[in-house]
């Protein structure tokens, strides 16, 4: 039992909530009650979710010796030594081989698309946990663009154009997401003169205060021009978009005070599933839309 249990903590389930991002363009296509679109979907949200596993074996395979010198990360599986490093790289490559396999159950049209997006996400991610983590600024926009290899995966699985807006703005929310976590990394350097990360010396609290700020302004900005614009509007053939963008507003701020305030943004996982706050405007946000776009 404490096998299986250290097991299912090596290829975190939990952070598969990320890849919720693939099912954005069904969503915002209108196609959420499509049979056909909601497999395809949730074929991809698995490639992903069984990929994005074995990326994690591979990353506390890489990171155990930093991790066993970390105060929360020495209690990973394979840090602790509770799940050995060549039992993970078979963890590893088993869950690869999974991905591929559910990728071959996509239909024949979206198979190739889908999966050079997903194959390109793996590798992309491979060199992040291998080399590219330990360049500051590199590190968090790498983080980024994983969020927007999710929708482009979900995109083409349903063979739906996508906005530019959509793609931004995933990027944004998520650069901003991930500033906010290495504040964490930061104030954990601050109180014990050791950096989490080896990148953790080339950021600072002003540095993180800023790019935090600058990134959610944009944000806000982005979504308030893309709900206002005219193209859009006649997309969904209603022009009460833009009132959503108090949702997007107040789920910012949220989000700043559990950084800032509270000092808990290690875990964006973590705050989305347990932060009732910031649950009912994410579930508020949906549904808003889910009105404007399959009821109205």
């Amino acid at each position: 039992m404490n096998r299986t249990r250290n097991i299912i903590r090596l290829i975190r389930p939990k952070q598969w909530i990320k890849n919720v991002f693939v099912m954005l363009p069904m969503f915002f296509g209108g196609e959420l009650f499509d049979a056909a679109s909601l497999r395809v979907s949730l074929l991809t949200f698995m490639v992903f979710s069984l990929a994005a596993s074995s990326i994690y074996c591979y990353n506390d395979i890489v990171d155990v010796d930093a991790d066993r010198h970390h105060p929360v990360k020495c209690r990973r599986p394979v840090a602790s030594g509770a799940v050995g490093i060549g039992t993970a790289y078979r963890i590893m490559c088993l869950l690869f081989v999974l991905a591929c396999a559910v990728a071959m159950l996509l239909p024949d049209e979206v198979t190739g698309t889908v999966g050079a997006v997903a194959l390109f996400y793996y590798l992309l991610n491979l060199s992040y946990c291998s080399k590219l983590k330990q360049y500051a600024i590199l590190d968090v926009c790498i983080v980024a663009f994983g969020f927007v290899l999710r929708v482009l995966a979900g995109g083409f699985a349903c063979e739906l154009p996508l906005s530019s807006w959509i793609v931004i703005m995933t990027f944004l929310l998520t650069l901003f997401m991930s500033f906010a976590k290495r504040r964490d990394d930061v104030l954990r350097m601050n109180e014990t003169g050791e950096p989490p990360r080896r990148n953790t010396v080339r950021y600072n609290l002003t540095f993180i205060n800023q790019a935090i700020t600058i990134t959610a302004s944009v944000t806000l900005v982005c979504y308030i021009m893309y709900t206002v614009s005219p193209e859009v509007a006649v997309r969904f053939d209603t022009p009460y978009l833009y009132l959503t963008f108090v949702f997007v507003l107040i789920g910012l701020l949220r989000y700043i005070q559990i950084a800032v305030v509270d000092k808990k943004s290690g875990d964006p996982t973590k705050i989305i599933l347990t932060d009732h706050f910031s649950q009912v405007i994410v579930i508020a946000w949906g549904l808003s839309f889910l009105f404007m776009i399959y009821v109205i």
